[in-house]
């Protein structure tokens, strides 16, 4: 570990010795602002950026965005439950999320519960498509979704305040503040769900007996200027959930879930001409107990502790982008089946973008991690981007990538014996897509073909002892292609914004010919605005192609389509007061549909909300 550690000390320095005496006159301060600036440069063509209205429509969960908003399908246990993604056919931990620049997939189970993430608080949400394990780390395979707090200095001190009430006793409350000067600027957010949760399954006399649940969530972040060349910025996000869960169809359920998670980063900031240094301080914390019976006593837990850091150096030429990234991380995990596990991490990064002649540039990419518990693989990507400013852009992509085991599949311990798997090899794959963009002033129009090869998968199975056991088995095969469209006109006071999408997708189980568990070979998006003066009104729809539920393909769900239709009227009572109303009608056509088998979503159901701005 010392020769390794000695080897990225040695790849900062020589980087550091070659950028010095450089000089360059580009502006970095809008860089330096936005805490992770690896999809600016080294993301060509495959980034989805969803703000402003968007958010405001479907930021309450990141289930509820992505499932209107994107091509990757959710698995929901319920409306309000444990809410998990498929992106491009890979599974659930194969999707990285990234808070402010850091990886938090749970280090327990490898994933991240969708519907314990409130994306309104964010500046913005990002859906980066494909392979990005050298840039994002561990999961990164089919693609990541970016979580990034926006810090504005020399803003008016704004309030906003959101009650709602709908169906099923449903309650949220939404409150933010934000401001700065000069030197200082300041956000925060608090955010709380209740509800009964006790919607009636369609075509059944039967209702979601256990379902009710109550969150709250709080976002905070700081900026400050120290000097001219320095930033100091602090972000914070804490998740308490407490949901009871439910049971399906065939099964009632006692169970009860709660949920703790806490992110801190501290980043400093030096930048100077064309060179810009960052070093970030994390710690994040998650715990949860689970009741089998929650009028009962007992129950399992499990918690993590995660210490980082990260070094980040990038030194922009004119036609060269330079970045060199060094991370080291400490993780401490324990429960009722994991006892006293630790993982220590340590990873150098490498990018570079050249900038080839005016309409033609490459990417290289290159990680390579040290682990004390398994064997991490060297990876890879390599990016060529030719554009025909400003309408037309392609580009062309090979990547290798991975997940590391979790927690659970290493050192989970069962009564009869240990039932993690020391042995187990990362996942890994080999990723290839092409892509074009086409941009006029009033439309974007972008398309994508991929291949994803994958190996070492790994699955629990019963070993010979009857004991549940996580092996490496499978290998499959993923391929699509994806296509977005976005139109915006203004008529004088009309607006209308069309935002649709459509992706194929087909992942096959190679060992057996299969086509894998909860895969839609088809998925449409669509989302329809128009303004006019102080109205607002939406019309939204999704729609998931059938998929089968079992592993050998003898049962699946049907396809189905869910439609949302909005109203809203914004009022100005003073000059610095202003009130918006909103109605919104979810599942319009009460459609009777499953996203995971025998676990009903709601018919029809309704939503009322007041903001108020200051």
């Amino acid at each position: 570990m010392k020769t390794v550690r000695n080897s990225v000390y040695a790849i900062l320095l020589l980087f550091s010795m070659f950028s010095y005496g450089q000089r360059d006159s580009i502006t970095v301060l809008d860089e330096v602002i936005l805490t992770d600036v690896r999809l600016l440069h080294f993301s060509e063509g495959k980034v989805d950026v969803l703000q402003d209205s968007v958010l405001e429509r479907n930021g309450a969960s990141l289930t509820d965005l992505l499932q209107f908003n994107s091509g990757i399908y959710l698995k929901e246990n319920g409306l309000g439950m444990v809410s998990s993604p498929s992106f491009r056919g890979t599974n659930a931990s194969q999707t990285a999320v990234v808070w402010n620049g850091i990886n938090i997939n749970s280090q327990l189970t490898g994933q991240v519960d969708f519907n314990t993430i409130v994306p309104r608080n964010y500046g913005n949400v990002k859906v980066r498509r494909g392979g990005g394990s050298v840039q994002f780390g561990s999961g990164a395979i089919g693609g990541s979704v970016h979580l990034q707090d926006v810090l504005r200095f020399d803003s008016a001190r704004k309030h906003e305040l959101e009650l709602g009430y709908g169906s099923f006793d449903t309650k949220t409350f939404d409150y933010s503040t934000s401001g700065g000067s000069e030197k200082l600027t300041l956000g925060f957010g608090v955010n709380y769900r209740a509800s009964e949760n006790d919607y009636t399954y369609l075509g059944t006399d039967l209702k979601n007996e256990n379902g009710a649940f109550e969150n709250i969530n709080f976002n905070g972040n700081l900026g400050y200027k120290i000097t001219e060349k320095q930033l100091l910025k602090f972000y914070h996000n804490t998740f308490i959930g407490d949901r009871d869960f439910s049971g399906t169809i065939t099964a009632p359920s006692q169970s009860n879930y709660k949920d703790y998670n806490s992110r801190n980063l501290l980043e400093w900031n030096h930048f100077k001409e064309n060179r810009v240094q960052r070093l970030k301080l994390g710690y994040l914390y998650e715990r949860y107990k689970y009741f089998e019976n929650k009028e009962r006593d007992d129950f399992s837990f499990g918690q993590t502790s995660t210490f980082l850091t990260n070094y980040d150096y990038k030194i922009h030429f004119k036609k060269v982008v330079v970045n060199t990234i060094a991370d080291y991380s400490h993780i401490a995990a324990e429960g009722s089946s994991i006892e006293n596990a630790k993982r220590n991490t340590l990873a150098a990064t490498f990018l570079l973008k050249h900038q080839l002649a005016d309409k033609l540039a490459y990417s290289i990419n290159l990680r390579k991690e040290f682990v004390n518990d398994y064997r991490s693989p060297f990876v890879y990507a390599l990016n060529l981007e030719y554009a025909t400013a400003p309408k037309h852009t392609f580009y062309l992509s090979g990547s290798k990538n991975y997940r590391i085991p979790t927690f659970n599949e290493i050192y989970w311990m069962l009564g009869g014996g240990s039932g993690g798997n020391s042995d187990i090899r990362p996942e890994s794959s080999f990723q290839g897509e092409i892509g074009h963009l086409f941009q006029l002033k009033k439309l974007m129009f972008k398309c994508s073909a991929y291949y994803i090869a994958s190996d070492d998968l790994i699955q629990w199975r019963p070993n010979n002892s009857g004991i549940w056991s996580p092996i490496n088995i499978n290998e499959t095969s993923n391929y699509g292609f994806e296509t977005s469209l976005e139109f915006s006109e203004y008529w004088g006071a009309h607006h209308v914004k069309w935002l649709s999408g459509y992706g194929y997708t087909k992942a096959i189980n190679k060992t057996t010919d299969e086509i894998l568990m909860y895969v839609p070979k088809h998925k449409i998006t669509s989302n329809l605005g128009y303004e006019y003066g102080s109205w607002q009104l939406f019309y939204q729809l999704f729609f998931n192609g059938s998929v089968f539920t079992t592993s050998d393909n003898s049962d699946s769900l049907s396809g189905y389509s869910v439609s949302n239709l909005g109203l809203s009227k914004s009022f100005r009572i003073q000059r610095k007061l202003a009130i918006e109303a909103k109605f919104q009608i979810n599942n319009l056509y009460n459609k009777n549909y499953q996203n995971v088998a025998f676990r009903p979503m709601p018919g029809r159901n309704m939503q009322l909300k007041l903001k108020l701005n200051i």
